[in-house]
């Protein structure tokens, strides 16, 4: 009973620090994907839309996991 208690909590531990991640990947990632395109079409303004797609990339999968959690924990 203990060991399924444990291995609950370590599942839990496990998914909600991947919602820490998420955000700052998903921000980085869009960051560096504008900086690429601005190199490549000779500009300097799309790696300012590339950080805000990722920002909100990011939250919006952060919910979705947050929902997913609570519907599993039902």
């Amino acid at each position: 009973m203990a060991d399924d208690n444990e291995s609950k909590q370590i599942g839990s531990l496990a998914r909600y620090s991947e919602i820490g991640f998420i955000i700052p990947a998903a921000v980085l990632l869009g960051f560096f994907l504008g900086k690429l395109l601005d190199y490549w079409l000779h500009t300097y303004w799309i790696y300012i839309a590339g950080l805000i797609f990722g920002a909100v990339v990011g939250f919006v999968e952060m919910i979705r996991m947050a929902t997913s959690t609570l519907k599993d924990g039902k």
